[in-house]
């Protein structure tokens, strides 16, 4: 009896799939439940933050859940404020609102604050990927990718986080909605999470038992002996992944690392190589294999919205004043 809503929610979701009867959606499914068989296991990395604004219909995400640390996403909050301050508005009783929840933001850690009567907040996600007997999972043919690839140094298309609803309710498709329902009952475990760390994330599992699953995003990893290193950041797109790793191979980590002479060509022409194959997964270079790899998140939810960060999240600094003070006629005074 206690699964018999998760088996009629499943039902519901189904029975609005066959009304649809959307041919891509079809396909969509069935590509997940085949990742599901030939990727099984889950991967766990590790928690990522963002911030998140409470709206009439619920929480929408406008700083991307992507910041390693939670003090990165109150900076990301920080500046989000002040340039509105800045930018948006020539009202002074507006900027001195804004510029008060800034203040507070250079000189508290928090979590939550108020500005113009709209409550922000710092949204706490775990990242994680599926994996299988030949590694982590590589993107699937049915994730959205560019049209027409672009290698050059071009700006990313804008994160499809900003502007998504944290709503756990909607329906995601019958694959997407068992994960989630999977999910609910998941928490830290194993001797490698410290005590306060199990603790916490078993407590989350009563405070914020619904789940989210953010856009998909995809990254680079590195094998190394059984296991898989992230190399860089959350990409939007299976091509903006490549062409981070490209970019790594053939200009950046030649400076970054001080490669010799000989060391450069060979990691130049490998990254060549990989963008010659076109939408190619995989790069090898001397005894190192790299993966594009898809990147999955969710976030926790509970009563009062998303979960924030816990206690046991580690921050490697505190807040600071990040920009110019601004007066009320957002006059700029650059610190003597």
């Amino acid at each position: 009896m206690h699964d018999d809503w998760k088996q009629r929610r499943l039902e519901r979701i189904h029975e609005e799939l066959v009304r649809g009867g959307d041919p891509v959606a079809w396909v969509r499914e069935a590509d997940g439940v085949d990742a599901s068989l030939r990727f099984p296991h889950l991967a766990l990395r590790g928690p990522l933050f963002g911030v998140a604004v409470e709206r009439e219909h619920g929480w929408e995400v406008v700083r991307e859940v992507g910041a390693g640390m939670p003090q990165e996403a109150r900076d990301s909050l920080n500046s989000l404020l002040w340039f509105r301050a800045k930018d948006e508005t020539d009202d002074r009783d507006v900027r001195r609102d804004l510029l008060a929840a800034v203040a507070i933001l250079e000189q508290e850690p928090v979590n939550e604050i108020v500005a113009l009567g709209e409550r922000y907040r710092i949204v706490r996600a775990d990242e994680f990927a599926r994996s299988g007997e030949t590694g982590l999972e590589p993107p699937r043919a049915t994730d959205p990718d560019s049209a027409e690839p672009v290698w050059d140094h071009r700006s990313a298309p804008p994160s499809p986080d900003l502007g998504f609803m944290l709503a756990p309710e909607r329906a995601d498709g019958l694959t997407q909605e068992a994960l989630k329902l999977g999910l609910r009952d998941f928490s830290y475990a194993g001797k490698r999470f410290p005590d306060d760390v199990r603790d916490e994330s078993l407590r989350a599992v009563d405070t914020h038992p619904d789940i989210v699953l953010l856009p998909i995003g995809f990254g680079v990893a590195e094998r190394r002996g059984a296991g898989w290193r992230p190399v860089g950041v959350l990409q939007a797109t299976p091509h903006e992944a490549r062409r981070t790793l490209y970019t790594g191979m053939t200009e950046l980590w030649a400076m970054i690392y001080e490669f010799g002479e000989r060391q450069s060509e060979r990691y130049r022409l490998a990254g060549e190589k990989f963008r010659a194959a076109g939408r190619a997964n995989e790069a090898r270079i001397d005894d190192r294999l790299f993966r594009i790899c898809r990147i999955e998140r969710l976030v926790r939810c509970g009563e009062d919205g998303p979960e924030p960060p816990r206690p046991s999240d580690i921050d490697e600094y505190g807040p600071m004043k990040m920009h110019p003070t601004m007066d009320l006629d957002g006059v700029l005074h650059p610190e003597s």
